[in-house]
């Protein structure tokens, strides 16, 4: 059985591609100033295996601003967290120091949830 020959390739075809450029993917991540921020501090155990954070949520702005607040509050509070999907995790109950912190830092800060 003999090869097929190739396909001519159709110069006329429309071809689609985001691919390839890095500016469609940037999205501009407005940059608030702490006062103009309205945060949430809620206290959550569930999917932790019983563990106690503390969960910041409701920053607006750009991710490195958001990695150098989670340090500036891992390091007051004295325990460790993480940066996940634009909310910040503090290791246990810490509430009422994270809401102190992040009043004197001046954003607008609420304890929500039970």
């Amino acid at each position: 059985m003999a090869k097929k020959p190739p396909k001519p390739i159709d110069q006329d075809r429309v071809v689609y591609s985001e691919f390839g450029n890095p500016e469609v993917f940037e999205r501009a991540v407005p940059d608030l100033p702490p006062n103009q921020q309205n945060l949430r501090i809620q206290v959550s155990r569930k999917g932790r295996g019983g563990k106690t954070v503390s969960i910041v949520s409701g920053f607006q702005g750009k991710p490195e601003t958001l990695s150098d607040l989670a340090k500036k509050l891992k390091a007051q509070c004295g325990t460790g967290g993480a940066v996940k999907e634009d909310a910040i995790e503090i290791q246990g109950d810490h509430a009422q120091k994270l809401l102190q912190i992040l009043t004197g830092l001046g954003y607008k800060a609420k304890i929500s949830g039970g």
